[in-house]
């Protein structure tokens, strides 16, 4: 039965591995904000169209297995890795976190373009999937920056369709996104532009694009397409259940033996390990500020979690090294037998990440840029005890939470000692406060709640 109601993803609300043992497929299902929205309109007339990520997900493709209400797209594998790493993680991704080393990077070579194509027929997969599954008149809603392409795509098989595009990233300024060839530049902003309705998660990223589009296109260019903003916020009643199960309990247990003493502080950070993260600058302010500042020598602990994040890309695994040895560094300096200056875990566990957020005194999120960035939003909402919130002024949370956070430049390592030390001394009842107020931002606009905006704003 064709759809009414359409999802689109790199990543879908479910993955599937193989059993060993048996060779049947277990499937696991996935959260976030999607996955609440589309439970709000059941899947009857809904379906999410994704890509097959790994050998589990494409077996389950051959095999004919699949969740109600999703369809997976079984891609080429070196069109997805060309697609997925060549383009949108080692290009997009970079431009729109500003993180080339410019003197060196880009260079956008033959290779550059052989990685194009296959991005576009990546797109292409996905507008083609889209068309033929979408019902007469029905609404199609475009993720992220892996499907720029589509909605121009689209528009093009299926005028009849309302077709919205939702960014979850920063949006590059004008003269940082003309680093990308003129065609390609103008081609990702066609793009988009194909949809109804391009939205984003602070009107700072929403300025950006309208510029960049008037910049390279021209005013016509915007004729009759409508620019939105939703600020993704925290599940307060999911965090706050699942933060209390018994997993997470016997985390707590684990992470106070090894912060040890009941009167120690404690700095969180709960991050992948991805390069705008800036976990090394987040690492060194912690060491500058047990130098310069002895006083918090065996009184504070940095619980810092770091979690791989693409490391079949070789400057993502260097960086993670890099704050393995940073951590490494820090405690061999400072550490003693009975204090271990820097906690540092790498394995991915979300019940334990649950652990840290309730034992926060001061929670670091310093990103070089970020979307949004839900971890300055959950924090205050689980912390047990409430926290102050360092927090970067490139973050998108900031436009919701700055009023009530610490601001710093994240390149600022000193400067962000010193929000480190503010944020350790801040009077019990001052931090009461703020927590207060900051999780009452943080969840102003719940994943349910905001999926719904976005399907009702692109209907009227």
């Amino acid at each position: 039965m064709a759809a009414q109601i359409l999802v689109a993803s790199n990543r879908g609300p479910v993955s599937y591995t193989i059993n060993d043992e048996t060779g049947s497929l277990d499937a696991r299902r996935g959260g976030g904000g999607l996955v609440s929205g589309l439970s709000a309109i059941g899947s009857e007339d809904s379906l999410w169209v994704c890509s097959a990520l790994g050998e589990g997900d494409r077996e389950a493709v051959r095999r004919g297995v699949s969740e109600p209400g999703v369809q997976m797209l079984d891609i080429d594998a070196d069109t997805h890795t060309a697609a997925y790493n060549g383009i949108a993680n080692s290009v997009l991704w970079f431009v729109h976190h500003l993180l080339y080393q410019t003197p060196l990077e880009p260079a956008f070579d033959a290779e550059f373009r052989q990685q194009w194509d296959a991005y576009e027929r990546y797109n292409r997969a996905f507008a083609e999937a889209l068309a033929a599954a979408a019902a007469p008149d029905a609404t199609v809603l475009i993720q992220d920056y892996h499907l720029c392409l589509a909605p121009g795509m689209l528009r093009a098989l299926r005028p009849d369709l309302s077709i919205g595009h939702f960014s979850h990233t920063p949006w590059a300024p004008v003269d940082y996104f003309r680093l990308l060839p003129d065609d390609i530049a103008k081609q990702l902003l066609n793009g988009i532009l194909g949809a109804d309705r391009a939205a984003f998660l602070t009107r700072r990223w929403a300025d950006a694009f309208t510029a960049c589009a008037l910049e390279l296109l021209g005013e016509e260019a915007l004729d009759g397409k409508r620019i939105g903003v939703h600020g993704l916020g925290a599940d307060a009643d999911f965090l706050r259940e699942r933060a209390h199960r018994d997993d997470v309990e016997d985390r707590l247990v684990s992470l106070r033996e090894q912060i040890g003493g009941e009167d120690r502080r404690t700095i969180v950070r709960v991050d992948r390990t991805e390069l705008s993260k800036n976990i090394v600058r987040g690492l060194l302010a912690y060491e500058h500020l047990l130098e310069t500042r002895p006083e918090w020598r065996e009184r504070v602990v940095h619980i810092a979690f770091a979690y791989p994040s693409r490391q079949d890309l070789a400057v993502y695994r260097d960086y993670t090294a890099s704050v393995q040895r940073i951590a490494d560094g820090i405690n061999a300096k400072y550490g003693t037998p009975t204090w271990t200056p820097v906690v540092l875990h790498v394995k991915d566990d979300f019940a334990r990440s649950l652990a840290a957020y309730r034992l926060a005194d001061v929670a670091l999120v310093n990103p070089i840029r970020d979307g949004m960035n839900l971890v300055a939003k959950e924090i205050p909402v689980v912390s047990d005890k409430g926290c102050a919130l360092v927090l970067s002024r490139e973050a998108g949370a900031y436009e919701e939470l700055g009023d009530d956070a610490i601001v710093v430049n994240p390149y600022d390592v000193t400067g962000t000692a010193d929000a480190l030390h503010e944020a350790l001394t801040m009077e019990p009842e001052q931090r009461a406060e703020r927590t207060k107020r900051l999780a009452a931002a943080a969840t102003a606009l719940p994943p349910k709640q905001w999926f719904l905006d976005q399907l009702e704003a692109l209907r009227t």
